[in-house]
């Protein structure tokens, strides 16, 4: 194939993303129930108190993905050196690619084709790393607030619960032994004959040491304290009355169940939703309320993104030997 023949073909690619992305993020929204329910909320609020609110939550929106830049160039530091700004438009471009992927997997393909050809595997890997990261905080806090729900909300026997809580305790140790030693993995894989033949792609697990892990899973925890805020922030904000230590056992439960459901980002609303109002019902019966909180998150941190990141989609370089505009 010409490089004309690639340079068309690359922008037909990108435009089909695009338009595609537009196309499900427009029909996501006029189904959006959540956002109608969000809208009659505020009817009675000042509009400079709106403003404010729902500014300072776009606003860490803003700083959550931006974290996230810094992490991803963070963990690109032991495979190819990048810019700040190039991290952040490679996880606005992931961003979009990432709403109509199953699990999120787009998010790779947009962030790699940033990166020369013969590192985009190896940087499949790194971001994994990152992922993982973020996992165990999901799991680990998730854990935590599952013992506080348990002990508030279902009746059972001291033994039972002591039971629950070692249960939790290992499943969090688990997850936090694996991470700061996931060089681990490496050997494991080195140790099959199928997977040593590609050992170029994961060897790169093995330079993760745990002062670099360290550095990394505090950017996943900046994140997690962000995105934690918002949800903090409306609760407290659109249902008044809660007490703040129970929205935020919900919230860290409802990361832990979201981040084990298989989903797609634009329908992860729906998933959201029905999560949150069986949480929340413990502690409130405004329903509507809960529903529309969640919504606003979903459009604020996974659509508005999206939509900012279709520029960067016009930067991606497919075929490695064609200059990014």
């Amino acid at each position: 194939m010409t490089g004309k023949n690639k340079k068309i073909l690359s922008l037909l690619i990108k435009i089909a993303i695009v338009v595609f992305a537009f196309w499900f993020i427009y029909h996501k929204l006029v189904a959006n129930k959540g956002l109608k329910n969000f809208s009659s909320l505020l009817v009675d609020i000042p509009q400079v108190e709106i403003i404010g609110v729902i500014g300072f939550v776009i606003l860490l929106m803003f700083v959550n993905w931006f974290i996230e830049a810094a992490k991803w160039k963070h963990l690109m530091l032991q495979i190819e050196r990048i810019t700040f700004y190039r991290a952040i438009e490679s996880v606005f471009c992931g961003l979009t690619l990432a709403i109509f992927t199953p699990n999120r997997l787009g998010e790779y393909g947009g962030r790699v084709f940033f990166l020369s050809p013969k590192r985009r595997v190896v940087g499949i890997v790194a971001m994994s790393v990152g992922s993982i990261g973020q996992l165990v905080l999901t799991n680990v806090f998730g854990a935590i607030a599952a013992c506080f729900f348990v002990y508030r909300f279902i009746p059972m026997d001291k033994v039972f619960f002591i039971a629950i809580v070692f249960f939790a305790a290992i499943f969090a140790l688990f997850f936090i032994v694996f991470y700061f030693n996931i060089r681990w993995l490496n050997g494991i894989l080195l140790s099959f004959k199928f997977t040593r033949k590609y050992k170029k792609f994961y060897s790169i697990l093995g330079r993760y040491r745990k002062g670099a892990l360290f550095k990394i899973i505090l950017f996943c925890l900046a994140r997690y304290i962000v995105f934690s805020a918002q949800y903090f922030i409306l609760f407290v904000w659109l249902i008044p009355g809660l007490h703040y230590a129970d929205i935020i056992m919900m919230t860290c439960l409802l990361f832990l169940v979201q981040s084990a459901l298989p989903s797609l980002d634009l329908f992860d609303v729906g998933i959201r939703s029905v999560t949150a109002v069986e949480l929340f019902k413990h502690i409130t019966d405004q329903h509507v309320a809960v529903i529309a909180c969640t919504a606003s998150i979903w459009l604020i941190n996974i659509i508005i993104p999206a939509i900012l990141g279709t520029y960067f989609v016009f930067k991606l370089n497919f075929f490695g030997n064609l200059k990014s505009n």
